[in-house]
């Protein structure tokens, strides 16, 4: 049962752009902070950005801070990250989260592909 539908994901060239989208249930859109980790090849996966249940708040890791922006729409129970000034080392499978819930299980999506070549 697929409960993350992630979209977005590529290939770009450094300095280029991508967004992802990450569209959920209204209720684990409503029960759930929402974010984005990722796995390198190679390495161990990461937390890359997190936003609060009301919008307002949002966290990065120090790797993106700058570059990457996290929103949500709650009309439409998605989650969006912008990510500009794409580096070589963002290259990675991304995987939506829904995480710090209330009375539900966290969920993790099926990971997208984002690649940046030099």
């Amino acid at each position: 049962q697929v409960q993350l539908l992630e979209s977005g994901g590529g290939s770009v060239q450094a300095g280029g752009s991508l967004k992802l989208s990450c569209r959920t249930s209204t209720l684990i859109f409503g029960a759930c902070e929402m974010g984005w980790s990722r796995q390198a090849p190679g390495k161990e996966r990461e937390l890359v950005s997190r936003i609060s249940l009301d919008g307002t708040t949002t966290r990065y890791a120090d790797s993106v801070k700058g570059r990457f922006t996290l929103s949500r729409d709650d009309d439409k129970s998605t989650v969006y990250m912008q990510m500009n000034n794409l580096k070589t080392e963002d290259t990675a499978v991304y995987y939506c989260v829904a995480d710090r819930c209330e009375a539900i299980d966290d969920v993790w999506g099926q990971g997208i592909q984002v690649t940046v070549s030099s």
